[in-house]
């Protein structure tokens, strides 16, 4: 990948985790329920399940589940039917206190691992980077070294950033009324991202 090729890259991954989705949400919500620190497991599964689509979509799966009506419908509709039950429950539990203790680090990894993983953005996402910034005539993993820690550490510093904006916004609302209103803002926009996601249409090749 030429230099002019990778600038090109890195913008377009910027751009790809710094758009408002369900994982900053998510980000922000950690932050929030679980504080700074815990709520980095988050990152570690987004990061995690970054890795697993960058290798999937080097190996062309990406491209074959993009490609099949039946396989995008049913992501597309399962990624929905998650995101409006999270955004519900969030809703429902808001006027809960917040309590740092109620969420182990595993299960901080394993739902942001899930909303990352069902979300049809990532496939439309990465199928994009692969078809548009790898180049055809250059072995595809002689291109990992390159692709795989820029995506990798753009994204660290995307959803760390969104998670300690969460903790900030925490700290600020704990205990008051206004905590409530912005858990249910949180909450409103996994079930907004859950609708769109389910009428969303099939990327294009």
């Amino acid at each position: 990948m030429s230099f002019e090729g990778w600038t090109i890259f890195a913008l377009f991954w910027v751009v790809f985790v710094t758009t408002p989705g369900p994982n900053h949400v998510n980000c922000i919500t950690n932050g929030m329920t679980v504080g700074f620190r815990r709520g980095l497991w988050g990152v570690v599964a987004i990061l995690t399940q970054a890795t697993l689509f960058l290798t999937l979509s080097a190996a062309g799966i990406t491209a074959l589940i993009a490609t099949s009506p039946v396989a995008f419908e049913a992501a597309k509709l399962l990624g929905a039917g998650v995101l409006i039950w999270l955004g519900v429950r969030g809703w429902m539990r808001a006027t809960r206190p917040i309590q740092a203790e109620a969420q182990s680090g595993g299960s901080v990894f394993w739902r942001a691992f899930m909303v990352a993983t069902i979300n049809p953005k990532s496939v439309a996402g990465y199928l994009a980077a692969f078809s548009q910034f790898v180049q055809p005539e250059v072995p595809i993993w002689d291109q990992m070294w390159v692709i795989f820690p820029t995506a990798l550490s753009i994204t660290a510093l995307s959803y760390t950033g969104f998670t300690a904006l969460g903790a900030g916004l925490g700290r600020a609302a704990l205990g008051a009324v206004a905590g409530t209103w912005l858990r249910r803002g949180m909450a409103a926009l996994f079930i907004g991202y859950g609708v769109a996601l389910g009428s969303a249409a099939m990327p294009a090749r």
